[in-house]
């Protein structure tokens, strides 16, 4: 069915602007970001079909990528960056609402809100650094590396040299396993006491390392899986 053999209120566009995006089904915004379908499938119909594979997740829908959105019909290379493009606003989104907030870090739990919009479905490893002040609030984060699907590079120097930069009081590490197991391995145990040393000795304390999965973290401070 063509989009024009929809009644007004069927279709996305139309809908929006009479009751707002917010009333739209995910295969309804999509199909107002693909437009058009295909000669057997309305934009609709071919959004859903699109939501289907991803089993109605979004952030499967953000790991198919160009490679893996470009299969389906009617799915060309812009109409891939738009769909990925705004899902990396929406990412964005989510990151600049947690950094407007001046709160001290009061644990793991707070990392992990911060962190979790930069690093929800990441399908490889990223390791950031969150900086704090004398009140252990954060006042920037900055990511060091990037790595493959189960390992990434924790440079201490090029992370003190920074902390030193910005004259942090204090410092959190940060990675993510795509795995979904969220328990440290020995080069991560290593790793984190290698830094550990090297802020003591320039008088910047490690506060914690936080590894982040999509649904858990791991802290090292607490020692334990924690959940949102």
């Amino acid at each position: 069915m063509k989009m024009s053999q929809l009644c007004l209120s069927e279709r996305p566009r139309e809908k929006a602007a009479s009751h707002g995006t917010g009333t739209l089904s995910d295969a309804e915004l999509l199909a107002v970001l693909l437009r058009t379908g295909t000669r057997e499938m309305s934009a609709v119909e071919l959004s859903q079909t699109i939501m289907n594979a991803a089993g109605g997740s979004l952030v499967k829908l953000s790991q198919f990528g160009l490679e893996g959105l470009s299969t389906f019909p009617g799915v060309k290379l812009s109409k891939a960056v738009t769909l990925l493009a705004a899902l990396e606003l929406g990412r964005r989104l989510m990151a600049e609402n947690c950094t407007e907030k001046k709160a001290p870090v009061r644990g793991a739990d707070d990392v992990y809100r911060w962190m979790l919009p930069k690093m929800k479905g990441l399908r490889h490893e990223e390791c950031w650094v969150l900086f704090l002040d004398k009140a252990q609030c954060i006042t920037g984060d900055m990511r060091m590396s990037i790595g493959g699907d189960d390992s990434t590079v924790i440079d201490v120097r090029c992370i003190i040299r920074e902390a030193l930069s910005r004259h942090a009081g204090a410092l959190i590490l940060a990675h993510n396993h795509p795995s979904g197991n969220p328990l440290p391995g020995e080069a991560d145990v290593r790793e984190t006491l290698n830094l550990k040393k090297a802020a003591e000795a320039v008088a910047i304390p490690l506060m914690d390392h936080v590894i982040i999965c999509d649904d858990c973290y791991y802290s090292f401070c607490d020692e334990c899986v924690g959940r949102p």
